[in-house]
């Protein structure tokens, strides 16, 4: 379901979204997965949705906080403040990430739909434009 809703308020706010997956909560397939994203010509960038918490099998945040090489903590810091105020202390549960990854934008959100619109509707989607034109201009394509 937040998969669904990540699409949705990209495309409703004019991006493209050209390939998504559901894959298991295994470390090595979601990195391989977002690799594989980073490396085709046209990505401008990943935005993955669930395995953030803490329960055994959130691996999302070991699995790709080691392929940013810029991280931008701010994400995250606002993220959990905004969630904050949205459900209280159990927003210090989040790992949500930001980034920047093979030259490309890379967040990671936690699965619920609700997480996603917040991220999206107050963080990225008001400085995804700012970002996809620095990530070009650092780029030669």
């Amino acid at each position: 379901m937040s998969g669904a809703t990540l699409k949705r308020l990209l495309e409703g706010a004019g991006h493209s979204v050209s390939r998504h997956a559901i894959l298991p909560d295994d470390p090595e397939q979601v990195r391989e997965w977002v690799r594989a994203r980073l490396a085709e010509p046209d990505c401008d960038g990943v935005v993955t949705t669930g395995g953030t918490g803490i329960a055994p099998r959130d691996s999302t945040f070991e699995a790709l906080a080691s392929m940013v090489e810029k991280p931008l903590p701010g994400f995250g810091e606002l993220f959990r403040m905004l969630s904050y105020q949205e459900i209280g202390s159990a927003a210090m549960l989040s790992r949500a990430l930001g980034g920047v990854a093979s030259g490309r934008f890379l967040f990671c959100l936690p699965g619920s739909p609700q997480a996603v619109t917040l991220a999206l509707l107050k963080l990225i989607l008001p400085e995804l434009g700012h970002l996809v034109g620095e990530m070009r201009r650092n780029e030669k394509r």
